[in-house]
């Protein structure tokens, strides 16, 4: 990987998960945010994410420079990685002050979860040099990126950068909101939802439910992969041929439930119960340590 510097445009939960991982790389990151707290407590921020992230692979000194500006973060950087909210006219504004301050080769990466890239790069002047590249939570630890670009070459070109990051790229062949993970994170969540909506069992079953079940496949095998393997030597083709039926027969009961005021209250209720008191920074705590164990098991399991 050259050592050309990056920016970082939005330093919340996001932004500071990419300084960790790019300064892992020895790459120089310019951050800024709109929010000047924000930007000064970063540092601070970013320190135990490299820590957590060296126990999975070696981490290189790097440097994290707060810029005072957007311009000054972004000039003469060869990516710009936009982590706004999800608001495409904060996103919207954000480009065009990038576009006038950036080189005309500076890549710009929007770590969107749900947004379309034709949408944003509807009013900009160089669309052709916008990347979605969505990271999953936690971003120093998980090493899912989703890509999207219209542009092979930009997109080879993408693999190819976050790779060297550590990084896992997948590529999606046309837009879709939501890209991929988060769709299939939303169905299943969608599902548990109606679970507890119909009162078939509580928040901390419907949980333990997936974490100790198909969870435990997923981690090393997906979806496909693991009905390929439901169906014995004859594989998928076997499954579909045999229980095909059966799967359309549960998916035809798959619930629409709403977000209203009483799944809300149910769903506040029931995960208060299956925290057990334990603040959101414990639980984060927790979640990074067995994601490292998780992630130190799958790299044995493979090799």
């Amino acid at each position: 990987m050259d050592r050309e510097p990056v920016a970082i445009v939005g330093s919340g939960l996001i932004g500071a998960g990419w300084a960790a991982v790019f300064t892992a790389a020895g790459l120089e990151v310019r951050a800024w945010d709109p929010e000047p707290s924000r930007l000064a407590g970063l540092r601070a921020r970013v320190r135990p994410l490299r820590a957590a992230l060296k126990k999975l692979q070696p981490v290189r000194r790097g440097r994290l420079v707060l810029a005072k500006s957007l311009e000054e973060a972004v000039a003469g950087v060869r990516l710009v990685q936009e982590n706004a909210p999800e608001d495409i006219a904060i996103k919207r504004a954000l480009f065009a002050r990038i576009e006038a301050a950036a080189e005309p080769a500076t890549v710009i990466a929007s770590s969107t979860s749900a947004l379309l890239w034709s949408d944003l790069a509807e009013e900009m002047a160089r669309p052709d040099r916008l990347l979605v590249a969505h990271p999953f939570n936690p971003v120093h630890l998980i090493p899912l990126v989703e890509l999207f670009t219209p542009d092979p070459a930009l997109a080879d070109h993408a693999t190819a950068f976050y790779t060297a990051l550590g990084k896992r790229p997948v590529r999606l062949r046309r837009e879709m909101p939501g890209h991929i993970a988060g769709r299939l994170a939303a169905a299943l969540w969608r599902e548990a939802v109606h679970l507890v909506r119909e009162g078939v069992a509580s928040v901390a079953d419907i949980d333990t439910a997936l974490v100790d079940g198909p969870g435990l496949r997923w981690a090393f095998q997906g979806a496909h992969l693991s009905y390929h393997l439901g169906g014995g030597a004859g594989g998928i083709a076997d499954y579909l041929a045999h229980l095909g039926p059966s799967q359309e027969r549960r998916w035809a009961t798959l619930g629409q439930p709403r977000l209203d005021a009483e799944a809300r209250e149910r769903l506040v209720a029931g995960v208060a119960e299956e925290a057990r008191g334990r603040s959101v920074a414990e639980l984060e705590a927790e979640r990074d340590a067995a994601l490292v164990e998780l992630m130190r098991a799958r790299r044995r399991a493979i090799s």
